[in-house]
């Protein structure tokens, strides 16, 4: 089973190739609308692609408000 840290150290991986941005440039603490510079549908095509990745379905109520990559690595660590 993959720890917190490596879930979110995936997410960054997978939001940097997306979007390219470099993946150092990425951290768990960053608001990832600012980072990136997406809108909520590129979010939404992220989420979807996380979703894949990590084989869990997320529901929206659990998304409301989320917009850091930390908690977004918490909210899918508790789905595995």
């Amino acid at each position: 089973m993959r720890t917190q840290e490596q879930t979110i150290d995936e997410i960054l991986d997978l939001a940097a190739a997306q979007f390219k941005v470099p993946r150092a440039e990425l951290s768990a603490n960053d608001d990832f609308f600012k980072k990136l510079g997406i809108d909520s549908m590129q979010a939404l095509s992220l989420l979807t692609r996380l979703e894949q990745h990590f084989n869990v379905e997320l529901p929206d109520y659990e998304l409301q408000g989320v917009s850091d990559f930390k908690t977004l690595g918490e909210r899918i660590q508790a789905r595995l």
